[in-house]
């Protein structure tokens, strides 16, 4: 079962839309959810700019090119739903927040070991954001 992360703490998937694979055919304006792995070529974003949702893989919480997709979604223009999945720590919360996504997707598991007051400690991701006070 899986539990998703967002500022207000631990919810159940309310998607009830497809997930489709990235390496379909795929293409802007689905009424599916696009799976990307965190090696996706960068070339791929660009098809993907109008899907409703995208799902990016994390395999491995040191593994943090699923926080450059998701920056080069957004610079890309997309306004969807952009979701974080697998070994994202609650340490990187306010990143995962910072470079564009909305929520995390976790297993019960890492739930277990990282409860909802761990996240939610993480939930005031705007606030100091050192970047932000250093550009005025």
């Amino acid at each position: 079962m899986s539990i998703i992360v967002t500022d207000q703490g631990f919810a159940a998937d309310d998607w009830t839309g497809p997930f489709r694979d990235a390496q379909q055919a795929i293409a802007n304006d689905c009424a599916y959810a696009v799976d990307l792995p965190s090696d996706t070529d960068h070339a791929t974003l660009a098809r993907l700019t109008n899907a409703p949702m995208i799902r990016i893989d994390f395999p491995s919480f040191a593994d943090g090119r699923g926080f450059t997709l998701a920056t080069m979604l957004r610079r890309a223009g997309f306004k969807g739903r952009l979701r974080a999945r697998g070994h994202v720590l609650a340490d990187q919360y306010a990143m995962a927040r910072r470079v564009g996504f909305d929520e995390v997707e976790i297993d019960d598991a890492m739930a277990a070991r990282q409860p909802q007051k761990q996240w939610l400690a993480r939930a005031d991701w705007q606030q100091n954001h050192y970047q932000a006070r250093l550009r005025g």
